[in-house]
């Protein structure tokens, strides 16, 4: 189907569809390419805007607000294409596109018990990140689900090496809810990689847990959270590493490389003279046998 041919809701939804598939780091990229191919500015500024915004939740995408760092997710989306800050306590707008935040509002929270565990929650959080990740963010927020409150706490570390030819993303989000005495701590853990040298590759390796937590006071959830979380994302860095050592490199070829048909070798033409016991025929004789012995050869 032509590009013509497309109605302008069929084109806005493949236009959303590439740019939200887009890995992580490269979502500008496939907006230019898309833009050399669309050739219609107003259409892709829109889905340009609309795709970015769900990128950013899809790969925990990290800001710096007042020198803090924040990570976009759903959980922080306050409506209208807006996320919420619960550091600086600031509403937001945030284009991908120009990098840049927008539309910045004071956002008020309720300041409560739960308010100070998430606090001390982050700070717990921020020396296991600071001690781990070379780069690495990490964000604490609170939502509240049918009266009951809940802690979600988001990590994230990320190489883009485009000049290299590839890509890295690790994340990890932690929800639990605060119960007296004992609560369960949901987690799950997503990498994505991708290396386009000679070869285009995209790995995508993830996750879920379930673990119990003992809740003696706000200080000791924190303590014992943070090494929950340091000791199943060191088991799952390790199984990760396991994996990708048992890859070997006849492995790799075997799975990404499919023999040619042709082989684009310098041909020995004396050899192949001499192998046929080639007669050398009239000039255009020679030319119609030859054409046919390369043909073979190739083939």
């Amino acid at each position: 189907m032509s590009r013509s041919t497309l109605s302008r809701k069929e084109k806005e939804r493949v236009i959303r569809r590439l740019l939200i598939q887009a890995p992580p780091g490269e979502f500008v990229n496939a907006f230019d390419d898309l833009c050399l191919l669309i050739r219609d500015e107003k259409l892709m500024h829109h889905q340009g805007e609309c795709a970015g915004h769900q990128h950013c939740q899809k790969y925990s995408v990290p800001l710096c607000i007042d020198g803090n760092p924040v990570l976009l997710s759903h959980h922080n989306v306050v409506g209208d294409y807006r996320f919420f800050d619960y550091q600086s306590k600031l509403s937001f707008k945030f284009d991908l596109l120009q990098n840049q935040l927008k539309d910045i509002q004071s956002h008020g929270i309720i300041r409560n018990e739960t308010e100070y565990l998430r606090n001390v929650v982050l700070c717990a959080l921020k020396l296991y990140v600071n001690d781990h990740y070379p780069t690495g963010n990490c964000n604490v927020l609170r939502k509240s689900v049918k009266n009951k409150e809940f802690l979600i706490a988001c990590i994230e570390d990320h190489s883009y090496e485009t000049r290299d030819c590839w890509n890295g993303l690790w994340k990890s989000k932690w929800i639990f809810q605060i119960n007296p005495f004992l609560t369960q701590v949901t987690g799950r853990i997503f990498v994505q990689a991708h290396f386009f040298r000679a070869v285009n590759l995209h790995i995508e390796i993830s996750k879920d847990l379930k673990e119990s937590l003992e809740v003696v006071n706000q200080a000791q959830l924190a303590l014992n959270f943070a090494r929950l979380v340091e000791e199943q994302e060191n088991i799952f860095q390790a199984a990760v590493l396991e994996e990708l050592q048992e890859l070997s490199n006849e492995a790799l070829r075997k799975i990404l490389r499919r023999d040619l048909p042709v082989t684009r070798t310098l041909i020995d033409w004396q050899r192949i003279l001499s192998d046929l016991n080639l007669v050398m025929y009239p000039k255009l004789g020679y030319v119609i046998y030859s054409r046919s012995v390369l043909c073979n050869w190739i083939i």
